[in-house]
């Protein structure tokens, strides 16, 4: 579309309030009093010579509530108390808050204050701080458990050494050096390379509880504590027989893709870039290597695999093809993982950056998307422990390596001039960049459960979560046992045709209200087989996916490989070529043309079709995505499918005056280009309109609460479109309150139906919004406009970080299908615009 969107001053049509206030039934005196007495104690005597110095102390919540956390948190200038960790506890009574906080010697008035000013007020008809004194439970001095961020039943009490991962909170610049000095001191191991955010440095160090202690009550800068990640075990390479003849057959036909053509950068254990299928698509400057002192050359041979797919798409239907291959992109790797061993403890954040820094130097103008199908596993349960816990605490939470995804997507610049430091630098205008990433796999799945519910308690793995990045589940159409080995005679495949692969995971177990739908799409990822007893699985060759083999002395040049790996490999082979034919698209975009292509299979409907709530699919998004994405969708048409790409930009937030509190600034119309004559002749026929909102977030990675000024994103966007009923005045002034009169209010209207999801989907957590619409042409007619407004991002909150003068860019990709009769939707369009974007399905 490339007539820009009309955009106007905006405020939220209904503001929200700050919740119900705490009910508080005891002796508000007497509890006033007991909390300064515990800040008192919590507190070490003032020292009469000024130390630069202050006291972690922890604030606990009643349970059940929550803690005013931005009333402990001033953002006044100099140094000012500091909240530097929100957890929780679950007691007997209810999951407790607990909010740690930095407190300077010379600012411990702020609290006494505080707490003297609500005393004092009950004598008074305004009581004041009562939100924030009332929240409050107890105040303790905090010890290093209060630190830590990740579930309790994680935390390491045996006394043994153990590898952590330290979040240092920026204050002077010295915070790595002090650290590093102090694990020095002591002989700690400590990661080979450290990850720098705005306002974080993360680290790794092997150390007891007694030494991490130390370091504890040694140093004022330590913000946080986490599980380090453990990156999953790699698939073993199958075997299979030499097809020299086939590989030989294939080169004849294959035309690689020019050296300027996109590619599919694949961050994994490198690639055999001599295989005959793979060497005129990867060229020896576009190997990399995230150590340098690791071997080039592919030694595991898991990134060869993903190579065959990931540059072919489906390897096997290009075999058996007779016509030529066209390749439209091509191969860069970049080796993120050493080759012997186990892998070595050490920041996958700042590993993945700089493996991404590494292809940009080389070629910094070719457009590329990065694979990523190296995942860590969520915690193994402790022995004895609540089987629910884990789930609630840990399911969807950011880490240290999905923020990093997330703010590289952005587009976050990688500032890697120290050699063990990776600082990703806000300064710089951002440059986005899209990652396909897999979903992670179930590496145990058992015959006899129910391989659905299975998939739905067990959540995607680390760094999947991340809220830019295009997270790839699997599913599965092979289901025949027709070509299998003899050995597996009798064995039956557990899944059916169309249905979420045995081993793919979910977020179902995800937050709902804070934590974005993932996977995001599934591609074919192989089956899994049950013995003819039921008492074991397996996986035979022939439900697995061909693709190249790393090539050893005696060795065939194919094998199989499955799994969300495999999945993954596909859909970025998919997005790549998108960027081949349209090279001036956005990453928003490409990811949004992806996601907006997918449809369910027929398996899948049916699940969605058994409970029509909305709040039903809203699950089964969490467990397919959008479905399964297709190349040929995203870029061809039919005359009875139109589909329209906008990318535009939006400043979400501004300030009166000089005031820190910020609220939102602008609202975009997009009147969009209608077919109404053909649908207003369709009558009553059902037409389907899909809507697909696509932007970056800036992240918030450190675990404060993840609410207000803590939030993770630094900005949201929505999407709503016109009322048949409506005028585009009258839907203006539905959405946005600034453009009505003085004390007007909207007409009101029924609840809209004909949306799949609605606000589940619409008004969910991410960055990626889409959803469908299906009812009578007549109306559609009418529904030719299209708003998108911002909603709460910490940028709001923070204006020494606010980026939103910059403006941020968004894709929005909407389509009409009238798929039971023949409507010639596109060519009315072309007619309205001279140069369109054209992007039809």
């Amino acid at each position: 579309m490339p007539n820009p969107p009309a955009y106007e001053p905006f405020t939220l049509s209904s503001g929200g309030g700050g919740g119900d206030p705490v009910l508080f039934s005891g002796d508000r005196r007497a509890h006033g009093r007991l909390l300064r007495r515990e800040l008192e104690d919590a507190l070490p005597p003032e020292n009469d010579e000024p130390i630069d110095r202050g006291t972690y102390v922890t604030f606990v919540s009643f349970p059940g509530f929550e803690i005013a956390l931005e009333s402990l948190d001033p953002q006044g200038s100099g140094e000012q108390p500091e909240l530097i960790s929100v957890g929780r506890d679950s007691t007997n009574d209810g999951v407790a808050q607990l909010a740690t906080v930095y407190i300077p010697d010379g600012k411990r008035e702020y609290f006494f204050k505080r707490l003297d000013a609500y005393v004092e007020s009950l004598a008074t008809k305004s009581l004041k701080n009562a939100k924030l004194v009332e929240g409050i439970r107890e105040i303790r001095r905090a010890t290093l458990r209060e630190l830590w961020t990740d579930p309790y039943e994680l935390y390491p009490t045996d006394g043994e050494a153990h590898w952590w991962e330290v979040w240092l909170r920026r204050r002077d610049g010295g915070e790595l050096a002090r650290f590093t000095n102090f694990t020095g001191v002591l002989g700690l191991s400590t990661s080979p390379h450290y990850l720098g955010f705005a306002e974080r440095t993360v680290v790794l160090v092997r150390a007891t509880l007694a030494q991490l202690s130390e370091a504890f009550e040694s140093l004022d800068d330590i913000a946080e504590l986490r599980r380090p990640h453990d990156v999953a075990s790699l698939l073993p390479s199958l075997p299979a027989n030499e097809q020299i003849d086939w590989v030989r057959e294939l080169e004849g036909r294959v035309r690689p893709a020019g050296p300027d053509a996109p590619s599919v950068c694949i961050l994994d254990t490198g690639v055999h870039r001599t295989h005959p299928l793979l060497v005129d698509s990867l060229h020896a400057s576009d190997e990399h290597v995230a150590d340098q002192a690791w071997l080039l050359r592919a030694v595991l041979g898991h990134g060869t695999e993903m190579a065959g797919l990931a540059l072919y798409g489906d390897l096997q239907a290009a075999v058996l093809s007779e016509h030529d291959v066209a390749l439209q992109h091509r191969l860069e790797s970049v080796k993120i993982l050493p080759d012997q061993g186990s892998n070595s403890r050490d920041i996958y954040g700042a590993i993945t950056a700089r493996s991404v820094d590494r292809p940009e130097i080389e070629a910094p103008g070719r457009q590329r998307v990065f694979m990523l199908a190296v995942t860590a596993p969520r915690p193994k349960r402790p022995s004895g422990a609540d089987p629910t816990k884990l789930e609630r605490y840990e399911a969807g939470k950011p880490t240290s390596w999905s923020a990093t995804i997330d703010a590289l997507a952005f587009g976050r610049a990688i500032d890697d001039t120290d050699v063990k430091l990776t600082y990703l630098d806000r300064d710089e205008p951002p440059t986005p960049r899209l990652f396909v990433i897999s979903a992670g796999n179930i590496v145990d799945p058992v015959a006899t459960d129910n391989h659905l519910d299975r998939s739905d308690l067990e959540q995607v793995e680390d760094p999947a979560q991340a809220w830019n990045a295009l997270a790839v589940g699997a599913y599965t159409d092979r289901d025949d046992m027709s070509g299998a080995h003899p050995a597996f005679s009798g064995y039956t495949p557990i899944a059916p045709r169309g249905e979420l692969s045995p081993v793919s995971r979910t977020s179902v177990l995800f937050n709902k209200s804070k934590w974005p739908f993932k996977p995001d799409v599934v591609a074919e990822g192989g089956n899994v087989a049950s013995s003819p007893d039921g008492s074991s699985v397996d996986t035979p060759e022939n439900l697995a996916v061909l693709t190249t083999r790393l090539q050893e002395p005696g060795g065939g040049y194919f094998t199989t490989t499955r799994d969300t790996s495999a999945a993954t490999a596909q859909v970025a082979s998919i997005a790549a070529d998108v960027q081949a034919n349209y090279p001036g698209l956005r990453p928003e975009t490409i990811r949004a043309l992806v996601v907006h292509s997918a449809e369910w299979t027929p398996a899948m409907r049916a699940q969605f079709n058994q409970d029509e709530a909305k709040t039903a699919r809203s699950m089964l998004l969490r467990r397919y995505g959008m479905g399964v994405p297709s190349l040929n969708r995203a870029l061809r048409s039919a005359t009875d499918a139109l589909t329209l790409v906008a990318e535009a930009r939006i400043q979400p937030y501004e300030r009166d005056g000089g005031t820190a509190k910020g609220k939102v600034r602008q609202m975009n119309l997009h009147e969009l280009p209608w077919p109404t004559e053909q649908l207003q002749d369709l009558g009553n026929t059902d037409v389907r309109l899909r809507v697909t909102l696509s932007y970056f977030v800036e992240p918030n990675p450190s675990d404060r609460g993840w609410t207000g000024r803590y939030r993770y994103p630094s900005h949201g966007l929505r999407f709503a479109t016109k009322r048949p009923e409506d005028s585009v005045e009258n839907f203006r002034k539905r959405i946005n309150k600034r453009a009505r009169d003085a004390g007007a209010k909207p007409a009101s209207l029924d609840t809209e139906v004909g949306w799949w999801f609605g606000s589940n989907q619409q008004q969910s957590a991410g960055s990626l919004h889409t959803d469908i619409w299906t009812g009578p042409a007549i109306d559609l007619a009418s529904k030719g406009a299209i708003a998108v407004y911002p909603v709460a991002g910490w940028w709001k909150d923070r204006p020494q970080y606010d980026q939103s003068d910059r403006g941020v860019e968004y894709s929005l990709v909407v389509s009409i299908e009238a798929p039971s009769v023949e409507v010639d939707l596109w060519t009315p369009v072309s007619q309205q615009i001279e140069t369109p974007v054209v992007i039809t399905s």
